[in-house]
């Protein structure tokens, strides 16, 4: 095996990075602490404006100008609240009090995405001995896929909302009914993947009590709305703009979570080196960056350096190390100019295979 890795026109020696871990995480040890004001009024701004706007697309009149600018406004502050998913899945116990199960109650279970999707799962992903193998829920080797499959891989998204709501309001309880359904329930229909091989492990102690009271809830809620469009009181036309939003919010995740990464390797293990030079890091123009990977997403390269880092502190840490790092530096090559043309540019990888 060769003892350097190529990187985008740069040689690294293997091992390179994980010689500078410990000094980084030592240096930056104040950044890798949650400040849970920032999460609590981040979280509350986005989900009051989401759901305000969601229900002002409702109230205006069907087909206006208002009713789409809102509708807009819902999806993309929705989406910020969502992918908050990310960092609860990173939360170490008691850093941020409350907060899993205040955002499954206002964000996560009335869109149908209880963290538990993530949390335990999302761990996978960043194990070095399993990253980009086919134990890795979130990696495919999307660059040797054909252009037209990597562009036919949106067209799932929307019928995706309907069979979540299946999912946590009539499978969750009938394969409580019948237990031999579980194994196949919790394997293949509760974690958020783009490998469709991978399969989840039945969870235990504690994390089947948050399974219990989490699938629970989405069942609440899902018989909730029901009966609520049956009596009358939902209109139904917030059942289309909850699916307009929802579909919305996995279109936008799809793109952002094909331009997180460069999707070259084709089942080998990597090693921190390797992580890191298949991540992507997207600063381009800070707001339209925030907008389509928020919640610190777009320093993707960096997180999986340093997985510890809270979403709040990846600029300044990313900021600081451009401020010194040489311009030949392999992290810099981690750098891109948007997601439209890390996008553009898998596709001319896929084309060119």
């Amino acid at each position: 095996m060769e003892d350097t890795l190529a990187l985008h026109g740069h040689r690294v020696p293997r091992g390179t990075l994980e010689l500078h871990l410990a000094a980084l995480r030592r240096r930056f040890a104040n950044a890798q602490r949650a400040r849970p004001w920032i999460f609590w009024c981040d979280l509350a701004i986005a989900a009051s404006l989401g759901w305000s706007a969601f229900a002002l697309a409702g109230s205006a009149p069907a087909g206006s100008a208002l009713s789409f600018v809102a509708l807009a406004v819902a999806t993309l502050a929705l989406y910020r609240a969502v992918l908050f998913i990310h960092e609860i899945a990173h939360l170490k116990r008691g850093a941020v009090p409350g907060f899993e199960p205040v955002w499954n109650l206002f964000v996560g279970l009335p869109l149908m995405v209880p963290s538990l999707m993530y949390v335990g799962s999302h761990r996978d992903h960043h194990d070095v001995s399993l990253y980009g193998t086919a134990l890795d829920p979130e990696y495919e080797p999307v660059s040797s896929w054909s252009p037209l499959r990597i562009v036919a891989s949106f067209l799932v998204m929307p019928l995706l909302p309907p069979l979540l709501a299946l999912r946590w309001g009539v499978i969750g309880p009938v394969s409580r009914l019948f237990p031999r359904l579980r194994p196949f329930v919790v394997g293949h229909l509760s974690t958020l993947v783009i490998n469709a091989r991978y399969r989840r492990a039945m969870p235990v102690r504690g994390d089947a009590r948050r399974w219990a009271l989490e699938e629970a809830g989405g069942a609440l809620y899902f018989w909730a709305g029901l009966a609520g469009l049956g009596a009358g009181i939902v209109p139904v036309r917030w059942l289309w703009l909850w699916y307009a939003v929802g579909t919305g919010i996995l279109f936008l995740n799809h793109a952002r979570t094909l331009a997180a990464h460069r999707y070259e390797h084709r089942g080998e293990a990597l090693d921190w080196t390797g992580q890191l030079v298949d991540s992507v890091n997207i600063p381009g123009v800070p707001l339209l960056t925030a907008l389509a990977a928020p919640v610190g997403l777009r320093y993707h390269g960096l997180h999986h350096m340093m997985p510890g880092l809270p979403y709040h502190s990846l600029g300044a840490v990313h900021r600081a190390l451009l401020a010194e790092l040489p311009e030949d530096s392999p992290y810099r090559a981690t750098e891109t100019a948007g997601i439209l043309p890390t996008l553009g540019a898998l596709l001319r990888r896929a084309h060119g295979r």
